[in-house]
């Protein structure tokens, strides 16, 4: 008989991260605009993106062996409760009318590590308060659940607008007080070597650190995922620099109709993440089934923008279906197959090496759009998504197929 999803545990952890989702999706959004606005300066802009994604390289690598000696749970309501106290402190000082730039950029970089450490830790709990046979159920709610934040951006440009920024960054110190107490009443369900500070020296964190790398190298399925997934980071850091300046350039308003567009993916990755909660797939097809996602979706990518706007429309949407499909397939075999133990350094890994790929993308994408038209940018990174899914994945069956088909 299978156990229910439901317990205690995983609705706090849900209920939790629904909170802070929507504060960090709002006062997020908000600071962005904010930023913009401020003396109108793209430079500015420029260096609230690299202080806010800079934290996002090393962070997590760095902070992977610590989340796996010490307790997860503990991490995540205290990060929390610092973010409550940022939050609001920045509110409180753009209302006083002292707001500095340097204090704001401190704060941005701040936020990033929080943020940063936050997601090994909440990674590598997660999968614990998930009972036995439900992994790919909870990887669908908290795949959804992500996705629909896009549906607050229109809602925090109009309260910014309306308010300004102060009032939001005071609610969303809010949402990460309430937060922290939901993860407070979660159980200490952590199995995991937990070593008093005092105890714990610069050579045993070391010695973790290298213990995780020789675990992902050993782990060959694991390791080509992570690698064919930093492709994916790479490709998205593309679709990122590439997709709104098009957009904008070829059709009046074309931002509108970016969002209108990116609005039907989002859709796409709602409805497909509510019928993964209803429907489990056959756990033999899976790694089957996964590649042919992988390889569908870079094609979509690599000519919808060549298309009208309805098939453009349909092709958005489709994406947005396979990709929550990804996602679930991924992160509920990985989660589940890697031991508590080692979750934390195998999170931190694979997040950092993400990240490396989207700057990187970010960065040759930018370079290329200088010299060839934009869609064929867009073209060769997602045909290069295509060939690696079948070189790295397809060519790797033997150790992947056994994280990927089974029954979790």
């Amino acid at each position: 008989m299978q156990q229910k999803l439901w317990t205690k545990d995983f609705t706090t952890i849900t209920l939790g991260s629904v909170v802070s989702m929507l504060g960090n999706s709002i006062s997020g959004f908000a600071m962005s605009l904010f930023v913009l606005d401020y003396q109108d300066s793209t430079l500015l802009y420029a260096i609230y993106i690299f202080l806010y994604t800079l934290p996002q390289i090393a962070a997590p690598v760095i902070s992977g062996p610590l989340m796996d000696r010490f307790s997860r749970r503990r991490t995540i309501y205290t990060l929390d409760f610092c973010s409550a106290v940022l939050y609001s402190s920045l509110g409180i000082m753009i209302l006083l009318d002292a707001f500095n730039f340097g204090i704001f950029a401190t704060a941005t970089f701040l936020i990033g590590c929080i943020n940063s450490i936050y997601m090994v830790a909440f990674e590598s709990f997660y999968p614990m308060l998930i009972t036995e046979g439900n992994y790919s159920k909870a990887y669908s709610i908290s795949g959804t659940l992500q996705t629909m934040t896009a549906f607050i951006l229109p809602l925090a440009t109009v309260a910014y607008k309306a308010f300004g920024l102060a009032p939001l960054l005071v609610v969303n110190s809010a949402f990460f007080l309430l937060a922290a107490a939901f993860e407070t009443r979660i159980s200490d369900v952590e199995a995991i070597s937990k070593s008093p500070a005092a105890s714990y020296s610069t050579k045993a964190y070391f010695t973790d650190m290298k213990d995780g790398v020789n675990y992902l190298v050993s782990e060959k399925g694991l390791l080509f995922v992570t690698l064919y997934f930093m492709v994916i980071s790479l490709v998205g850091g593309c679709s990122q620099v590439i997709t709104l300046p098009w957009f904008k350039g070829s059709f009046e308003n074309g931002e509108y109709l970016y969002m209108f567009v990116s609005l039907f993916s989002v859709a796409g990755r709602s409805i497909g993440g509510f019928i993964h909660y209803l429907i489990k797939l056959p756990a033999a097809k899976k790694f089957s089934i996964a590649l042919f996602v992988y390889v569908t979706i870079a094609l979509i990518e690599a000519f919808y923008l060549y298309v009208p706007i309805v098939p453009m429309v349909i092709g958005s949407f489709l994406i947005g279906i396979l990709g929550v499909t990804s996602y679930n397939i991924r992160v509920s075999a990985t989660q589940s197959y890697v031991p508590n133990n080692i979750k934390g350094r195998f999170n931190g890994a694979f997040f950092m090496l993400n990240t490396v790929g989207t700057l990187t993308g970010e960065l040759l994408s930018g370079l290329l759009a200088e010299f060839i038209p934009m869609r064929a940018t867009l073209t060769v990174f997602m045909l290069f998504s295509a060939v690696s899914a079948l070189v790295i994945i397809g060519g790797n069956k033997k150790h992947i197929a056994p994280i990927y088909n089974r029954n979790v």
